[in-house]
């Protein structure tokens, strides 16, 4: 018998405390910013009367700053701390590691700049501009190379349930993010998508879905299949299980993205796709459910005492909860009463705060001890938070219920006569503010606990007496043989590269299904003549309102239910918004809908209602915006982006394009002239404020009369038949 030889090998410590640190220090950012949006829904002078600080640019700040820079470097600590462990080899390269560190938070700097100056694609999760969208492409390449080259080098031969789960993220992160991200530019910060009105609805709902799904949730359960085990020490419950968890639910979660769409113009047979595969995402999300708490069987007594225990256990149970109540929301007549409402946000966040934010925790409550080899500062702190962060969820989570109910009966209510019983959209607002404030709240002993777990590791690393590099021994790498009675799928966690293929094809099915017809088919792009491109400065107006972040609380598509056309007018059609880049659809209505507002109110409404929206609606909770009365619009760009769209499929004629610049000002002092009645000087002429309300006034007038024309004609075919 051959005697194995051992080989002497260390692990890269270094780089996941590097995340863990970043973990840290962003989360409190990212929690901040949450508590800071939500007291400004409670009281508009949160907002702070400067044009960085509002809701509409601090609100899409909050997201990115919780999704990709506390999630994702706690994500990155984890995969780096484990992969090591589950492969047995070092990292395939330090020096690629460090640029991904660093890479990752000049990103997270960048996105910190750039989304309070307004700089924003105005995509879910996506606002940040094209020169950071590629940076977020290379970053993401050195991390896969890094990852990758690791399994290559790996001493394990089969790849743990965890290393699959990594595996799908990393290949389905990269897919999404280089679909939806690509635009054409303007200039160094502007740019426009290469898809419009319903296609780029449908591609960011692929992706925004997606990324809920990949970033928020598979990497997390591999996490979960390695932290826990390690917790308990006992191995996983069910292998097989997770083998069917994993391979349902990447198949699966990729159809899921248009149940954020359904009851708009996207054709019916994508909404019921969309709304049948999230239905069967009850079943994986559950086994993996199943599978985490089923592991810690036997160990329930702990959980009691055990700080990383209870984080971890009520991590998966809020994952539980969090994807029954996802698939209940993507069912239609319950997404009818729910989409636009607060629930969803109650919805978001049981998931983000109770699945992530408890599960980093129980992590770094794991991790900091591990690697400092010493043991945590205090239990007692580490329950503290645990407690605070539950019932500070639990206040969020019931708020936003109570809130989103309250929204959906008010807004859908209609009296015997056929009448709104609440026409006026304000009247929602009152009643839900003091959520808002129950909801602030809550966010505020979320951040409190975050804040002692910040103080409770620092204190735990301060008691290293120091940490030895230690050496390892592991029999090399030996891919050569197989063993006789493996499973097929045994065999296949052999070879990392075939796996990797086969992941990259569950869900590109799902990808292609959805997003192809959409690029091919002229049901998607309804053409009509009487809707027309943007005027010069229309588009300027439109890359204002952008920019100030309007579409974080208004939408831009009424839904096809009585309550919505009494309220709002004609159902939205796919065809106008077929210029719209971005679409603005919406995802929700903190204020009321928008997508025919154009000629409702006066010039002088729309003046008065940006400069203090309480001189026009009392109780209104819109922050004011003074500085698009001072700062002027920008007329030079104006050719180059008519010249982008053209390029992009917008009929603009070169005529136009040369004439973009008098056509835009001929239009200002249109508007101008006709608030100069009101006592309005002339020089506001070049101001923000008059091409954001050119494009307000533009907004449904095409709809509108194309509605009327098509009545008109249908009207005159039956007199012409009588």
């Amino acid at each position: 018998m051959n005697e194995v030889k051992m080989e002497k090998f260390t692990y890269d410590e270094n780089l996941p405390k590097l995340f863990v640190f970043a973990t840290l220090i962003w989360g409190f950012v990212a929690l901040l910013l949450g508590v800071t949006v939500a007291f400004q829904l409670a009281s508009w002078k949160v907002n702070m009367g400067m044009e960085w600080t509002t809701f509409g640019r601090l609100r899409p700040l909050h997201t990115n700053a919780a999704i990709f820079a506390f999630v994702g470097n706690a994500m990155f600590a984890g995969i780096y701390y484990s992969t090591q462990r589950l492969v047995k080899a070092r990292l395939f390269s330090d020096f690629l590691g460090k640029i991904h560190f660093w890479g990752w938070q000049l990103i997270i700097v960048a996105a910190a700049i750039t989304l309070p100056l307004g700089i924003s694609q105005a995509k879910e999760y996506a606002e940040l501009e094209w020169p950071i969208d590629i940076a977020i492409a290379v970053v993401w390449i050195i991390f896969a190379v890094n990852f990758f080259g690791t399994l290559a080098k790996r001493r394990e031969k089969h790849i743990y349930v965890s290393i699959w789960f990594y595996i799908a993220t990393i290949i389905t992160v990269a897919l999404l993010h280089v679909v939806n991200a690509i635009s054409l530019p303007v200039d160094l910060m502007k740019s426009y998508p290469v898809y419009a009105g319903v296609q780029d609805a449908l591609v960011q709902w692929w992706y925004g879905h997606n990324a809920v799904a990949f970033f928020l949730t598979t990497p997390f359960l591999g996490l979960m299949y390695y932290f826990i085990p390690k917790a308990v020490n006992r191995p996983v419950y069910s292998y097989r299980l997770s083998i069917i968890h994993f391979w349902s639910l990447v198949f699966i979660y990729i159809w899921a993205g248009p149940h954020h769409l359904l009851n708009t113009a996207v054709p019916d047979w994508v909404q019921t796709t969309g709304m049948v595969f999230s239905i069967m995402l009850w079943m994986p999300s559950w086994g993996g459910m199943i599978n985490g708490l089923l592991t810690l069987r036997g160990a329930w007594d702990k959980v009691r005492t055990d700080p990383v225990l209870k984080f971890l256990a009520t991590s998966v149970t809020f994952y539980g909860m969090a994807t029954f109540e996802g698939p209940l929301l993507a069912i239609k007549s319950v997404s009818a009463m729910a989409h636009y409402t607060d629930w969803i946000v109650g919805h978001v966040h049981s998931g983000t705060i109770g699945w992530n934010y408890m599960m980093i925790s129980g992590i770094l409550y794991y991790l900091v001890p591990k690697m400092y080899e010493t043991k945590l500062h205090s239990v007692k702190l580490a329950n503290t938070q645990f407690w605070l962060a539950t019932i500070g969820l639990l206040l969020y989570m019931m708020s936003m219920w109570t809130a989103g109910i309250t929204q959906s009966l008010m807004w859908s209510a209609i009296d015997e006569t056929g009448k709104l019983v609440y026409p006026n959209f304000i009247e929602t607002v009152v009643r839900i503010v003091p959520m808002y404030w129950v909801r602030a709240i809550g966010g505020v002993l979320v951040l409190t606990g975050f804040v002692l777990m910040i103080y409770n590791l620092i204190m735990t690393i301060k008691k290293s007496k120091g940490i030895q590099e230690l050496e390892y021994m592991a029999p090399p790498a030996d891919h050569s043989h197989e063993e006789a009675n493996a499973t097929k799928h045994r065999k296949l966690e052999g070879m990392t590269t075939v796996f990797s293929i086969l992941t990259f094809l569950a869900v590109l099915v799902g990808g292609v299904v959805e997003i192809v017809p959409s690029l091919v088919s002229d049901k998607f792009v309804e053409r009509d003549a009487e809707i027309k491109p943007y005027s010069p400065l229309e588009l300027i107006g439109r890359d204002i309102f952008i920019k100030e972040g309007c579409y974080t609380c208004h939408s831009q598509q009424v839904r096809p239910m009585a309550d919505e056309i009494l309220r709002y007018g004609p159902a939205s059609r796919a065809s106008e918004s077929v210029y719209d880049r971005p679409f603005q659809w919406g995802s929700r209505r903190i204020g009321p809908d928008i997508a025919r507002v154009g000629g409702k109110y006066n010039d002088m409404w729309h003046y008065r209602h940006m400069l203090n929206p309480r001189e026009v609606t009392p109780k209104s909770i819109m922050p004011i915006y003074p500085w698009l009365f001072k700062k002027k619009y920008n007329l030079k760009s104006l050719p180059k982006k008519l010249k982008v769209m053209k390029a992009l499929g917008v009929p603009y004629s070169e005529e136009e394009i040369a004439s973009s610049i008098n056509d835009a000002g001929k239009q200002a002092f249109e508007i101008t002239k006709g608030l100069s009645a009101d006592g309005v000087a002339m020089k506001m002429q070049s101001m923000e404020i008059i091409p954001l309300i050119a494009y307000l006034q533009r907004l449904g007038v095409d709809g509108a009369r194309s509605l009327r024309l098509q009545k008109e004609k249908a009207e005159n075919e039956e007199n012409n038949d009588d």
